[in-house]
C-alpha cells in the first residue's frame, strides 16, 4: 500500500499497466508518475520537446517547454527510479497550436492552445506513439478523473477538488483515449500546497518549483507583440454600434470580445460608462466597441464538438463552461447536423468565437465544441 493518498490503478482495475507519464518538468507530472510507480505500474518517464529552439519559449523555471524544464523531467524520474526520454515533438506542435493559435487570431477569433495541445499532441501524437510502442495508458498531472460509468462505458470527471479542476482543457477527449488516460491526481482533496508537500518528501527537487500560467510558446508573455510580429500590423478603426469613428489601432487580433482595458479610446462614452469589445471583424479590420449590455449573448452555436463517450442524440439540459478558470451556468444543448447549438438558461457576458464550450451532466464531461457564432441579447449594431 501506498503512504500517499490517490494512487492510481488506471481505467482497467487490477492490472499492472505498461504506463507512459508525460512529465513537463513540474511538480504536479512528477507527483503523478510517482503515484503511478508505486502503485506498482511499470513506468517510463517521457519529457516533450515542443521548441526546435527551446530558448524561444520563455524563461525561468515555470515548468513547461524549456531546456531547464526537461533537465528538471530528468532528475525527477531518476529520483523515482523510471527510466527516461525525450521525444521531439516539436514539428507537429508548431503545426497544430502554435500556427492554429496564430491563425485563430488572424480570422478574429479566441483560442484556448492548452486545449489545443491536450487534442493535439499529449492525447493523440503522444498518446498514438505510446500505443504503438505496446504501453497501455499515458499519465500526466492534470487534475481530473476517469471513472467507469453503469453501463461500463468510460467517463471523465471533474476533480474532486473543483478549486484545481482542469477538465474543461481535457473535455476534447474521446472514449477511446479516455481507456488510455491516467490522471493519479485527480481524485484527492489535497491542495497544492500539499502536493508540493508530497513532492518534498518523495525527494523531488521540482516541489518549490513556480506553476506555469502564461502560453509557453510565449516567451515574454506578451500575447499582442507575438501576433504582431507574426501578423504585421495593420492600422484599422475603432468604432461605436453606430459605426462613428472613436480612435484606430494597429491590428484587429489585439483585441478580444468583452475587453475593457487598453481600448485607448480617448474620450468618454456619452453617459460616462466604460466600453467594452463587442466586435472584432478581420474582413474590415474594425473593432466595435459598446456598453457591457450589448455583451449579454443568449445563445450559441459550436462547431467540431467531441464527446467524452456517445454523442447525445436530442436536447437535453447541462451545464457549462466557457473558459478554463470560469463557472458553471446552465443550458439548453442539442447537436443539430454536425454542430451544436446551445441556449443559455440566463445571459452571459465575454463569449467569443474561438473559445471551447464544455458541457457536463454533474460532474461528468459530456463533450466540448468550438463556439463559431454567438447571438446577442440586444444585437451589436454592425460598422
Amino acid at each position: 500500500m501506498t503512504d500517499f493518498p490517490g494512487a492510481p490503478t488506471g481505467p482497467r482495475d487490477g492490472r499492472r499497466l505498461r504506463v507512459l507519464a508525460a512529465m513537463s518538468g513540474g511538480v504536479d507530472s512528477a507527483v503523478a508518475a510517482a503515484r503511478a510507480a508505486e502503485a506498482g505500474h511499470d513506468v517510463t518517464g517521457v519529457h516533450l520537446a515542443l521548441s526546435a529552439n527551446p530558448q524561444s519559449f520563455r524563461t525561468g523555471a515555470r515548468g513547461c517547454c524549456t531546456i531547464e524544464d526537461s533537465r528538471d523531467a530528468r532528475r525527477a524520474a531518476d529520483v523515482i527510479g523510471i527510466p527516461f526520454y525525450v521525444w521531439d515533438l516539436a514539428e507537429r506542435f508548431r503545426e497544430d497550436v502554435v500556427e492554429d493559435f496564430i491563425a485563430e487570431y488572424e480570422a478574429g477569433r479566441t483560442p484556448n492552445p492548452c486545449l489545443r495541445c491536450n487534442e493535439k499532441i499529449k492525447f493523440a501524437a503522444l498518446l498514438d506513439k505510446a500505443l504503438a510502442l505496446g504501453f497501455d495508458a499515458v499519465c500526466t498531472g492534470h487534475y481530473a478523473t476517469v471513472v467507469r460509468g453503469e453501463d461500463g462505458a468510460l467517463e471523465l470527471h471533474r476533480a474532486s477538488d473543483m478549486a484545481k479542476d482542469q477538465s474543461y482543457v481535457l473535455g476534447v477527449l474521446d472514449e477511446r483515449q479516455l481507456a488510455h488516460a491516467m490522471f493519479p491526481l485527480g481524485d484527492t482533496l489535497t491542495t497544492k500546497d500539499e502536493i508540493r508537500a508530497e513532492a518534498e518528501r518523495r525527494g523531488l527537487a521540482v516541489a518549490k518549483k513556480p506553476d506555469s500560467h502564461d502560453i509557453c510558446f510565449i516567451a515574454d508573455g506578451d500575447t499582442q507583440g507575438f501576433l504582431a510580429r507574426h501578423l504585421g500590423t495593420a492600422e484599422g478603426d475603432i468604432v461605436d454600434e453606430g459605426g462613428h469613428k472613436l480612435g484606430t489601432h494597429e491590428g484587429a487580433y489585439g483585441f478580444t470580445i468583452g475587453q475593457r482595458k487598453g481600448l485607448r479610446i480617448g474620450h468618454p462614452a456619452p453617459d460616462g460608462k466604460p466600453r467594452y469589445v463587442l466586435d472584432i471583424s478581420p474582413v474590415n479590420n474594425t473593432v466595435t466597441v459598446g456598453p457591457a449590455e450589448a455583451l449579454d449573448v443568449s445563445a450559441l452555436t459550436a462547431i467540431k464538438p467531441r464527446w467524452c463517450g456517445a454523442a447525445p442524440t436530442g436536447p437535453g439540459t447541462y451545464t457549462a463552461q466557457l473558459r478554463a478558470h470560469g463557472g458553471e451556468t446552465g443550458v439548453t444543448a442539442e447537436p443539430v447536423d454536425g454542430e451544436l447549438r446551445v441556449t443559455f438558461a440566463e445571459p452571459v457576458r465575454g463569449v467569443a468565437p474561438g473559445q471551447a464550450i464544455v458541457l457536463y451532466d454533474g460532474t461528468r464531461v459530456v463533450g466540448s465544441a468550438t463556439i463559431a457564432a454567438t447571438e446577442r441579447s440586444r444585437p451589436a449594431v454592425q460598422a
